[in-house]
């Protein structure tokens, strides 16, 4: 049966305490929540036996006031599995299910935290973080978007309602036009998050003005970026939002159906959005008049195969007309002729997942975060050689070095710094002296970067630029659809001259002609994956030109990440003549007895690393 706004706010009231609990509005010394992260991350590291552990002690122990909780990704992925125990707010990371029983034992029962299970810092003299807020990974941080992810219970819609999901809702069916509502995303200055950053407002705006009897929303999670997960993790831990977002959109542009587009690689963001789908439906927030309202609304999930072309809006259309997902010319754009060919609104989760919070806090609120052409606050996901992997979302208009630095904790093992690339394999390598860069659209740009859609890939001095730019290259060339000449064969002729240069058969003039096939791919392709695919080429040709010269006209790869390009060597100085090299040399390439300096033959060496895993001496090296 649909309930009411009256009932809706009765639900509020009831669970609202019980977040407050967690928030550290209010306490109570005998009441305790356990929230065990269940995103994927952690999931695949056993947070259900964790949960279940939990949930079994703490029946056997009669823990009357204690509740277990699943949640979504708290965004500290390299800390999983999280158990955070509230109202202290005490962070345990890389917890395991055998843990549990000391936590019980201990923290549950007798009120002291399990020390060794803290939070280790290794950036401050601080042993260890105790609570929560007080981790360095948040401190810098301004979650808004990612706010529930790790507080509510994913699959409890009463725990969104307690809050403030779907108020917004409410505000624009009872009180607002759709006209009102387009306007007051085109003031709030919110940007597509899906990588191209056109103004959300004026995307409704231009759906909204077509007269046609049927119009769509598609919310767009196909999130295909090598290392990027922040479309997965906002659907693991706060569904609601984006539906919202969804229904919010079908109301300003005059459409009553919806589709997520997401890939089939993410079962349970697509579980927990089938169980959220589910709950709306039955409280009368999706499907005919919600609220009592003359608008209905209807979404349905769209499980794609997986290819990154389809996170083009067009090919992804196609996808779900059941065609091949290739690209279409435009114009016509989506918003005249999209899906079945009637106008269609196409924006990615964390855009969706922006509107609830924009008209519910209000336009001054959105607009006062961020920077003057880049409004709100970005989420990006921290990959590479970075010490604290997970997700990071920070206010439009920080800088590089504070996300990287400041948020993530540097560089892993204490190496230097080399290049970030942002924006996926559609963005640009950026070295260290663009560190203090502001990220936003524009700044981004101006240096031949893009935001893309948040995926943040962080390299130390031990990696090869021309070899990252091989890798990427590789990557969308193997995700072209093939379907235009200049992508098609444009980043398949780059590949191989890259191939060439990392394999020793590289020439002078290839820097030329990569340039060329770049711009010309940039140019000509039909869709965006062909017209960014070049971007990584020309970003190292910019920022590293010195290492593409090292390969070409020294043969010699200053990272010594290039096989071809690389010889080992055992140093007379350290090599004990304990035979370990040889023993495990796999070609036999290795000669010298006992207690003898030994040798390695470069025509028979396959270098393949045993013999410098196998030393204790350090005495073999790379040339």
């Amino acid at each position: 049966m649909m309930k009411t706004i009256e009932d809706f706010a009765q639900i509020r009231a009831k669970t609202l305490e019980e977040i407050q609990l967690r928030e550290g509005v209010i306490t109570s010394p005998s009441e305790k929540h356990v929230l065990v992260c269940a995103g994927t991350g952690c999931t695949s590291s056993s947070s259900p036996l964790i949960i279940d552990n939990f949930s079994k002690l703490v029946k056997e122990n009669d823990l009357q006031d204690v509740q277990v909780i699943k949640t979504g990704c708290f965004g500290l992925c390299a800390k999983g599995p999280v158990v955070v125990v509230y109202p202290e707010g005490t962070f345990y990371s890389m917890v395991q299910p055998e843990d549990v029983g000391e936590i019980v034992e201990q923290h549950l029962k007798i009120g002291s935290p399990v020390e060794r299970l803290l939070y280790k810092d290794e950036r401050t003299e601080q042993l260890a973080v105790e609570r929560l807020a007080d981790l360095p990974f948040f401190k810098k941080q301004q979650r808004t978007v990612l706010k529930n992810c790790g507080l509510i219970n994913p699959e409890n819609i009463s725990e969104y309602l307690a809050v403030g999901g779907y108020l917004a809702l409410e505000e624009v069916l009872m009180r607002m036009s759709p006209e009102a509502v387009v306007e007051a995303i085109k003031q709030s200055g919110l940007r597509g998050r899906g990588g191209g950053g056109f103004p959300t407002g004026l995307k409704w705006e231009f759906a909204a003005k077509q007269a046609s009897d049927q119009k769509y929303i598609i919310c767009n999670a196909d999130e295909g970026d090598p290392g990027a997960f922040m479309d997965r993790s906002i659907l693991e831990g706060d569904p609601h939002a984006v539906l919202e977002g969804m229904i919010i959109a079908g109301y300003a542009i005059g459409a009553d159906q919806g589709y997520v587009y997401v890939r089939a690689e993410y079962p349970l963001a697509i579980k927990r959005l089938q169980i959220a789908i589910l709950a709306a439906e039955e409280a009368g927030l999706l499907g005919k008049n919600i609220l009592g309202s003359n608008f209905s609304f209807t979404i349905t999930i769209k499980a794609g195969a997986g290819a990154f072309v389809c996170g083009e809006e067009t090919a992804l259309i196609n996808s779900i007309e059941g065609k091949r997902g290739m690209p279409r010319i435009r114009p016509p754009f989506p918003a005249i002729k999209g899906l079945w060919d009637k106008p269609t609104n196409n924006n990615n989760v964390e855009t969706y997942a922006n509107v609830p919070l924009i008209l519910r806090n209000g336009v001054d609120w959105y607009k006062a975060i961020g920077t003057e052409k880049s409004k709100g606050t970005k989420v990006f996901s921290l990959t590479g050689n970075i010490n604290e992997t997970g997700l990071a979302e920070v206010p439009m208009g920080t800088t590089l070095r504070e996300i990287i630095f400041d948020i993530g904790g540097g560089i892993q093992d204490n190496k230097n710094f080399k290049a970030v690339q942002i924006g996926g394999p559609s963005g640009g390598c950026l070295p260290e002296d663009k560190l203090d860069l502001p990220v936003d659209y524009d700044s981004l740009l101006e240096v031949k970067a893009m935001m893309g859609s948040g995926g943040l890939v962080i390299m130390d001095e031990n990696t090869c630029m021309v070899d990252v730019a091989r890798y990427f290259l590789t990557f969308s060339q193997s995700e072209s659809c093939g379907k235009c000449t200049p992508c098609r064969e444009g980043t398949t002729r780059m590949m191989e001259i890259l191939t060439d240069i990392t394999e020793g058969r590289g020439k002078l003039e290839d820097i030329a002609t990569l340039e060329r096939l770049a711009k010309v791919t940039q140019s000509a392709s039909l869709c965006g994956l062909g017209q960014t695919a070049a971007n990584p080429v020309l970003s190292t040709l910019r920022y590293f030109k010195d290492e593409y010269l090292a390969h070409i006209e020294k043969k010699h790869c200053p990272a010594k990440v290039c096989k071809e390009l690389t010889t080992y060597h055992i140093a007379e100085d350290k090599c004990r003549g304990c035979t370990a090299c040889a023993r495990v040399c796999p070609a036999n390439a290795i000669t010298g007895s006992v207690k003898i300096v030994h040798q390695i033959d470069p025509d028979i060496c396959i270098k393949c690393g045993s013999c410098m895993k196998a030393c204790k001496f350090d005495a073999v090296y790379i040339a």
